[in-house]
């Protein structure tokens, strides 16, 4: 046997022993360690090996860079490495799948300062599940009777009128009736004995009634309240904020900035809600949630999500985002009447966002022709969906504006962004 076969047999045997080692230290039967440990060497020796198949290219789907935000259709963040390892690590075993989803919810609750978690299959599946949750708590229902005999039940979930959304549809999936109100007085009037929740929209941008008032009124009534927080990560502390402020439910997006499977949410809130909200949901057969699968490397990555992000900084991710986008300034501040804004939205995606307004009439091009040629250029660059228009950010962007998020860039995308941006900006006329 020469030399480097020994090397790497008695490399092979020492982490064997290590792994066995350490997981026998924290509780696990010598046999179970044993496996999880060849396991372990297993996706070792497999990410040693290489990453295998480039599927993107296989099947011919372009990448991109992100330089828009945590939106859905461009496949929301990338997962940090410790967080990968750990679903990769997750996908070697199969385990009883409820088992992990009471040990993880134990787990991110105690983690998260809240009585009660559930990792769902998303913040619409959260929104679901919650109001399942509550239907069934209000009228001592099952989860089998959900939505089909919930017309004979009490099923009216309270909603502020500027607070209707598209995602009403993860509600009206349990059959609920949705009660619209605008003045505060509306607010009270609305509930009857009928009523088994009110919705919070928060990154919502108008409504008349405030968060803790909304939550006063309906606490008085001995109604929970849910409150939609799925884009508001950033700050972390957001993750804790809303169960301490007395809201029964909360859901947040895991694959936004959290950074967790894009398939993957959080539903934190009362333990007696989350655990009612789990009997709503797979692999319970005959349930509303039964199509809303959460995998077993979801569960585990979103557990991992939790942990990294507990371990960053928001002051730091700040200032990296700022560094970013000052790189694209730099490139494109000389382009005639280009004017640089940096906004940070309040609520949802509390992010630096890069606004460059320019007159299109002197430049020869339109932020929204920049958009589509960007597009058209490699590596594909993929602008916030503000761009040229007055979206959310209200009067901090406008038609004649370029809207780059810098979030979700990955290192070097920056100067990429920028020689593109000037690339586009020098040489097209209108």
């Amino acid at each position: 046997m020469s030399t480097g076969t020994n090397r790497r047999t008695f490399s092979r045997r020492r982490f064997l022993h290590w792994s066995q080692s350490a997981l026998a230290a924290v509780g696990l039967s010598p046999a179970l360690a044993s496996a999880l440990a060849i396991s372990s060497e297993s996706a070792r020796k497999a990410a040693a090996a290489g990453a295998g198949d480039d599927y993107y290219e296989k099947l011919g789907v372009e990448k991109i860079i992100n330089a828009a935000g945590t939106y859905t259709y461009l496949t929301a963040a990338v997962m940090p490495a410790q967080v990968q390892r750990a679903v990769a690590l997750a996908a070697l075993h199969p385990v009883v799948l409820k088992d992990l989803q009471r040990a993880s919810g134990e787990y991110i609750a105690k983690r998260l300062r809240c009585e009660g978690a559930l990792v769902t299959s998303g913040a619409s599946a959260a929104l679901t599940l919650a109001t399942a949750a509550c239907i069934v708590s209000a009228n001592g229902a099952k989860p089998n009777q959900i939505p089909e005999e919930v017309s004979f039940m009490k099923n009216e979930v309270i909603v502020q009128k500027a607070h209707r959304y598209e995602y009403d549809h993860a509600m009206l999936l349990c059959g609920v009736r949705i009660v619209e109100v605008v003045s505060l007085d509306d607010y009270k009037r609305a509930f009857t004995t009928k009523t088994v929740m009110t919705n919070f929209f928060n990154a919502a941008e108008a409504g008349e009634i405030d968060r803790e008032t909304w939550l006063e009124v309906a606490h008085g009534h001995n109604v929970p309240c849910h409150i939609d927080a799925a884009a508001d990560m950033p700050p972390i502390e957001n993750l804790w904020k809303y169960t301490g402020m007395g809201f029964d439910l909360v859901a947040f997006s895991g694959g936004k900035g959290i950074r967790g499977p894009q398939n993957a949410g959080l539903l934190l809130g009362k333990k007696h809600l989350t655990e009612l909200a789990a009997e709503n949901d797979s692999p319970n057969s005959d349930a509303v949630g039964r199509g809303m699968k959460v995998a077993k490397e979801q569960i585990v990555g979103m557990v991992a999500a939790v942990d990294w992000l507990l371990e960053q900084n928001d002051e730091a991710d700040q200032r990296e985002y700022m560094r970013r986008a000052k790189i694209i300034i730099q490139m494109v501040k000389d382009i005639p009447t280009m004017k640089a804004e940096i906004f940070v939205p309040e609520i949802a995606n509390h992010v630096p966002h890069l606004i460059l307004a320019y007159d299109p009439s002197v430049v020869g091009v339109t932020p929204k022709q920049v958009q589509e040629r960007l597009r058209t250029l490699r590596p594909q660059i993929e602008l916030n969906p503000d761009t040229g228009s007055t979206g959310r950010l209200g009067a901090h962007n406008n038609e004649n504006a370029i809207v780059v998020g810098t979030w979700m860039l990955q290192p070097g995308e920056a100067e990429i962004v920028g020689r593109h941006l000037r690339k586009v900006l020098t040489t097209s006329k209108l």
